[in-house]
């Protein structure tokens, strides 16, 4: 198939080789343009090279080109997957977690939400936003595919700077029901139908359906849960926090204590400071990992001792971005499980100006959200607080406004107080003010 698929950070260690890894696993994608783009020459070189090794030992799969110029990799581009970082991603974090902290705040991780994730959006979503920017001028057909964190505020953000870009953004965080569901209730994966409803790292079990006999699963599942995630608590994962929500709420989080944590004051009551301190230090490990695994292929390479077996992954990663392209190009009208999409009419208890995570179907036009309606009101309740300090996040960075930021803080349930706001940006903006927008 002859299409150009662009890989915006091929250069990441996060999302960059298992996107690649993945299209080396598809049969629909054989014969496309894989462009990889990266601001980072170094990296994209090194990408670059041991794509094209990969692809020779492939029989020459795809047509493999790099470049660190935009416009030229958005060039007649049909699809476009970004997985881009700003900065020295761990050290900014631990700023990130750190410094509001230090006034009271009582965020407990600081990536996605609370005021740390405040500040990773303030980084990332200028940048990102010149880049769908220029990928609706340039190839305003191409299909947009955000992975970078916030993902919530950075898709809000896309939404707002572009007209008529069609993107998504995709999380793996749903792969732990994948993985817990099929074990608690004794079937296959392919047997279950779930709706998960809600923001990023902030979504409800709200429905479950065998896909056969479209039998209700949700009371299996609530005279189940509760029983089996307190059996089988992990720190980082479903814990204290995720089963005292359920218990409170009455629908199931799906994203894990540290994740769920994020957007809710009393998140700190029933997580350890320790375990989040060790989640970002485990999620660098990883990602030194990789990189060890591809700097140590390359190097190889450059000697002529490179591996039969490569660098790559033996089986596809289970991240959803190319599957979803197939889908795409095949009209299969799959149903996918999770994915971040404009609101625009489907869950109607919600701002309609928000992206929320929920199910969809792909089929050649693209990907269509599913109609939720309306959803508990006490669910509905929680994730209006969080829509709120998003509008305003993203707000501020688009009008690069002081006022607004500075509001975004103070109305968030972690922070709460208009000098605790003040004192963390201050600080925040004095360590991270090549990275931030000129705030006026």
């Amino acid at each position: 198939m002859d299409k150009k698929i662009v890989l915006v950070g091929a250069g990441s260690t996060s999302f960059g080789p298992a996107t690649i890894n993945d299209l080396f696993f598809s049969e629909v994608l054989t014969g496309s343009t894989i462009t990889l783009h990266d601001i980072d020459k170094v990296k994209l070189e090194m990408m670059y090279e041991l794509c094209v090794k990969e692809n020779e030992m492939r029989n020459n799969k795809f047509n493999i080109e790099r470049t660190t110029v935009r416009a030229d990799a958005f060039k007649d581009a049909n699809f476009i997957i970004s997985s881009i970082e700003v900065g020295a991603r761990f050290p900014l974090w631990r700023q990130d977690r750190e410094i509001p902290r230090k006034y009271g705040s009582t965020q407990i991780l600081g990536e996605c939400g609370g005021p740390g994730g405040t500040f990773h959006a303030f980084r990332i979503i200028p940048p990102i936003v010149d880049i769908v920017q220029d990928a609706e001028k340039i190839c305003p057909n191409a299909f947009f595919i955000n992975f970078s964190n916030p993902m919530s505020r950075v898709c809000l953000a896309i939404k707002r700077s572009t007209q008529n870009l069609k993107f998504i953004g995709l999380c793996h965080q749903i792969g732990f029901f994948n993985l817990y569901l099929p074990r608690m209730l004794k079937m296959p994966l392919v047997d279950l139908k779930m709706t998960v409803v809600g923001l990023n790292h902030f979504g409800f079990l709200l429905g479950l359906e065998n896909w056969n006999t479209r039998k209700d699963l949700l009371p299996q599942f609530h005279s189940k849960a509760l029983d089996y995630f307190s059996k089988r608590q992990h720190r980082f994962i479903f814990s204290t926090l995720t089963l005292e929500v359920y218990k409170k709420f009455g629908y199931f989080p799906h994203s894990g204590d540290n994740h769920l944590g994020e957007y809710l004051q009393f998140g700190k009551e029933f997580t350890k400071e320790q375990d989040m301190i060790d989640w970002i230090d485990r999620t660098e490990e990883f990602g030194e990992a990789i990189f060890y695994r591809i700097s140590r292929g390359y190097k190889r390479l450059k000697k002529n001792k490179y591996s039969k077996k490569g660098v790559l992954l033996g089986a596809p990663s289970g991240e959803r971005a190319i599957p979803i392209i197939e889908e795409i190009l095949t009209d299969k009208k799959k149903y996918e499980s999770s994915v971040n999409i404009p609101n625009e009419g489907l869950i109607d208890n919600l701002p309609q100006d928000l992206v929320i995570e929920g199910p969809a179907i792909v089929d050649k036009d693209g990907v269509h959200g599913i109609k939720i309606g309306k959803i508990p009101k006490n669910i509905a309740a929680l994730l209006r607080i969080e829509a709120t300090i998003q509008d305003l996040c993203v707000e501020a960075v688009l009008k690069k406004s002081k006022e607004y930021a500075i509001a975004a803080l103070a109305v968030d349930p972690n922070v709460g107080s208009f000098k605790m706001a003040d004192n963390i940006f201050n600080e925040m903006y004095s360590l991270q003010k090549e990275f931030l927008p000129q705030f006026k």
